[in-house]
């Protein structure tokens, strides 16, 4: 058994080598415990040193004030066991001390003399360790601005600039952000703007930046017209700050931005989101005013958009009474907007009258001015709901019909409750009919017992409605005319249907219907098509059309288990011309008939189909059904290159589902997929990000959560968040080798090999390429063996290594096996490249010109416009001029669609035929730059 003090030391190990968050701070809790157990104050210290550190980050502001107070005595003591500097970070207690002053200053709680004898007692160890000033005045400044004292702030800036830095200052990323906020909040926003673009462009960042620095620029940014930067520096901060309650005031920064550039709908989101947070830290009051303030703004803005009706959902959360008070039912966007900015105003008074200023009045009037103001910047990520609710029947007939519509459809749940609205018929063949439909229902539902209580209730009906032998024959056979396929079910059918002669038409066609519906189920297509024929002429003979259109509908779904794909499209076709089909039969055809012309390919023509079927759904009231509509609809132009159609109906998706409490998780990856296909990489990131972290809380597999990572790394690399990417891209591949998948895996890491490459790092790349084509070789994943293969011949031919032309072969040879064209001009394309860094110069003209034509041959001039133009400029750079005019003569021919290319080549060539001393032929070519 591992003795106490080791295992302390293994504590600390863990707590090192563990990320800022809640098991770092569980573990830093038992080391605390553990050290208190053992009774050794010099191991406490060590642990709860760690524990300010931690807590500031976390933002668990009661912790930290502990924490630090228990060592700074300790030290105070006995410096020479307690010393300032355990060698770990931010567990240095005099950088600590930093903290202190601004944690007192956040909450109206402690006095301004309580705050000054803080600064003055971190000045007196300051001096008596020997440490320069520049810490104690960065922390005078902080208090000064948030006091409102902005002369005195502007005064200890000034003082501060011209102090020498030293260990205890702030770092590049801090103090350029310190002084961007200053300057954004007093109206500087050209010099705020400098500073934070030189961080980024320095690539300078710490615990809280540079997404801190970010938001405090969002308005600048917008003030000044910089409204791509606004919108790109939102969408960075926002996605690095979301998941640390700490970041409270960072969060409010954003939700004001997305409220006053009409993205009312995120803005409404993001409050949703982190209402939350306003209980996580009771001590941070100025992040609450902050956000309480925002929240404001932001519903405001909602109300001003039309949707102040809109539910605010968890605003009604017990630990959020003390700042909107408590309410019976759900809050409205408008009323929560009232009770933030009351509690904000409350707030700010009790701050003004703690510092003797009018700081926080300022900052509200400031930010109830923003409400006129107007920026266009549209974000996608989150657009408000488009309801379109179903007129209600008015009448038990028009119930009725809808139950019927409902149960054609198969939407069982919602057939059910339109049901228990109809209340009573008078008509005994309806009521029949209804309670025949409550048993299917019930049946599909594998409810046995509510469908079995129902059948005594529908035996009478039946023969109150003069159906007797329809009611002997469910009395004999039971549940199995409705779908239950228990021991004896199927063979008493069988039998039924053997002496089907003696009985009436309308039972005939019933289990005809029924025992078809068994054989498409038992994988016996051409039983079931027979089958329903015979069910389609019995039902004709009883006159109910209703389920001749059914009977039919189930022979172009047994059509589609034979395979006879054109036969079911015909028979649908036929049906979905029939007038006296039902919505909910007509929805349904829709719906198969958009997944026959996916499967055939046509996937603009099956995308409305479901968005037809989609329609009638809505009309119906069918919730339940309406969500897989939708998203049959989003998959299917999605997959016909049109994300941005696909959008609205997965957001639609997730509404429905959200709705009753399901998992978003599945439609959200799609959003996210399209998102990206859409162009919109950062919020697509974004979500996908939440995605991942929602997958990771509810255990979901490895191979779905590599999924997701890897379409998250794409979305950040197209982001140009490029470091993000390859840990997303690197969390993928473990989980791809944990879910057991090579070629995956190997993707994986040849797309970080591709960020690797892009940024010169081709030594690392190589080595990945190597790896990814050691796991993709042993696999049949054809299309990953080509990607791999093939960039690895790349990276080998920009190191003039011989071993790129074998790899050139062996992705060729695929490319031929599988007549990939296409393909085959694109490896030779990157056989030529690499002919051209062995300096064999013909070799290489002669594969680029191959792949030009090949490219051409398949459709695409842009890529044999640049196989030839690399070709035309190799020959002009190896002054063979004269061959190589026509080359680029061709690459003008070839980009007559393509003005840049077209440019490029026509200056270039012009440039030739001025050596060769054509110069009324190179005043004619570069005519065309004109035109």
């Amino acid at each position: 058994m591992t003795d106490p003090t080791t295992r302390f030391q293994q504590l600390l190990d863990e707590i090192d080598s563990t990320p800022w968050g809640r098991h770092e701070q569980a573990l830093i809790a038992e080391a605390v415990a553990l050290a208190q157990e053992i009774g050794d104050e010099q191991l406490e210290y060590q642990a709860r040193m760690r524990q300010t550190a931690s807590a500031n980050m976390g933002g668990l502001t009661d912790v930290m004030l502990n924490s630090f107070a228990w060592c700074l005595a300790h030290h105070d003591d006995d410096p020479q066991r307690f010393p300032l500097d355990i060698d770990n970070g931010a567990a240095d207690l005099m950088w600590q001390f930093k903290w202190m002053a601004a944690t007192l200053r956040a909450s109206p709680a402690f006095s301004s003399e309580q705050i000054a004898a803080v600064l003055d007692d971190m000045e007196a160890h300051y001096r008596r360790a020997g440490i320069g000033m520049s810490g104690v005045l960065t922390a005078r400044f902080e208090d000064a601005w948030a006091s409102g004292r902005i002369e005195d702030a502007e005064r200890l800036r000034g003082l501060l600039e011209t102090t020498p830095r030293d260990d205890y200052s702030h770092c590049d990323a801090c103090g350029r952000s310190q002084n961007a906020g200053f300057f954004a909040a007093t109206d500087r926003d050209e010099q705020a703007i400098r500073l934070v673009e030189e961080m980024i462009e320095g690539g300078f960042s710490c615990g809280e930046e540079p997404e801190h620095a970010l938001s405090r620029v969002l308005l600048p940014y917008l003030r000044t017209g910089r409204l791509d930067e606004a919108r790109a520096a939102h969408l960075r901060s926002y996605r690095l700050a979301k998941d640390n309650p700490d970041n409270l005031g960072i969060v409010a920064n954003h939700i004001v931005f997305a409220a006053v550039t009409g993205n009312e709908a995120r803005a409404l989101s993001l409050v949703e989101r982190h209402l939350p947070w306003l209980a996580h830290d009771q001590l941070n009051v100025d992040g609450h005013f902050a956000m309480l303030s925002a929240i404001a703004l932001a519903l405001d803005c909602v109300t001003a958009v039309g949707h102040g009706t809109t539910t605010v959902r968890a605003a009604e959360a017990a630990a959020l009474e003390p700042f909107f008070g408590a309410r019976e039912g759900a809050w409205t966007a408008s009323a929560l907007a009232r009770a933030a900015g009351a509690a904000a105003d409350r707030i700010g008074a009790e701050f003004d009258a703690r510092d003797g200023s009018d700081w926080h009045a300022q900052r509200r009037a400031r930010m109830r001015m923003l409400a006129d103001a107007r920026w266009d910047v549209p974000i996608r990520s989150d657009v408000f709901a488009v309801e379109t609710p179903s007129p209600e029947p008015q009448d038990a007939e028009g119930w009725y019909e809808r139950a019927l519509a409902l149960a054609a459809y198969g939407s069982e749940r919602d057939a059910l409750a339109a049901a228990d609205r109809v209340g009573e018929l008078v008509d005994a063949e309806q009521r029949a009919r209804l309670l025949g439909l409550r048993i299917g229902a019930h049946v599909s539902l594998a409810e046995w017992d509510a469908a079995e209580a129902l059948m005594p209730l529908r035996a009478a009906t039946l023969r109150e409605a003069g159906h007797s032998e329809q009611a002997e024959l469910e009395g004999r056979r039971g549940l199995a005319l409705y779908g239950r396929t228990e021991v004896g079910d199927h063979a008493g059918l069988e039998q039924e249907w053997a002496d089907a002669g003696r009985l009436p038409s309308w039972s005939r066609g019933d289990v005809a219907l029924t025992l078809a519906a068994l054989r498409l189920r038992g994988d016996d297509p051409d039983g079931a098509v027979e089958l329903t024929e015979h069910a389609a002429v019995c039902f004709a003979e009883a006159g109910d059309g209703r389920l001749v259109a059914a009977s039919r509908m189930l022979r172009a779904m047994a059509f589609v288990g034979q395979g006879e794909i054109e036969q079911a499209d015909e028979l649908l076709q036929s049906l979905l011309a029939d007038d006296d089909l039902n919505p909910g039969q007509r929805a349904r055809l829709l719906e198969v008939r958009a997944r026959l012309h996916g499967g055939a390919g046509r996937l603009e023509e099956g995308a409305a189909d479901a968005d037809a079927a989609a329609g009638i759904l809505t009309t119906l009231g069918a919730a339940s059904a309406l969500a897989e509509a939708q998203m049959l609809a989003g998959a299917l132009w999605d997959d016909a290159g049109h994300p941005d159609r696909a959008m609205p109906r997965y957001r639609a998706v997730i509404r429905l589902m959200s709705g009753r409490g399901a998992d978003v998780s599945g439609a959200e990856f799609r959003l996210g997929r399209a998102m990206l296909g859409a162009g919109l990489a950062a919020e697509a990131a974004e979500l996908l990000g939440d995605v991942l972290q929602r997958e990771e809380s509810s255990g979901a597999s490895a191979a779905s959560r590599a999924m997701t990572a890897g379409v998250l790394g794409r979305a950040l690399a197209a982001a140009e968040e490029y470091g993000q990417a390859m840990g997303a891209y690197g969390y993928a591949a473990e989980l791809h080798a944990e879910a057991e998948e090579p070629a995956e895996q190997a993707l994986v890491l040849t797309e970080q090999a591709k960020i690797l490459a892009r940024f010169g790092e081709h030594s690392d790349a190589r080595e990945l390429l190597e790896q990814a084509a050691e796991l993709v070789r042993p696999t049949d994943a054809i299309g990953a063996i080509v990607e791999v293969l093939h960039n690895l011949g790349q990276s080998y031919g920009g190191a003039r290594d011989e071993r790129a032309f074998a790899l050139f072969d062996e992705v060729r040879a695929l490319a031929v096996e599988h007549e990939a064209d296409w393909l085959i001009a694109d490896v030779t394309d990157s056989r030529g490249r690499a002919l051209l860094e062995f300096d064999r110069i013909d070799e290489a003209i002669a594969a680029l010109l191959t792949a030009a034509d090949g490219f051409a041959a398949v459709g695409d001039p842009a890529s044999a416009g640049g196989s030839e133009l690399l070709a035309a400029r190799t020959l002009a750079e190896a002054d063979r001029l004269d061959d190589a005019v026509p080359l680029y003569r061709s690459v003008l021919d070839r980009a007559s669609d393509m003005p840049p290319m077209r440019q490029v080549a026509a200056l270039e060539l012009g440039d030739v035929l001025e050596k060769l001393g054509r110069t009324g032929d190179a005043a004619q070519v570069r005519a065309l730059l004109d035109e």
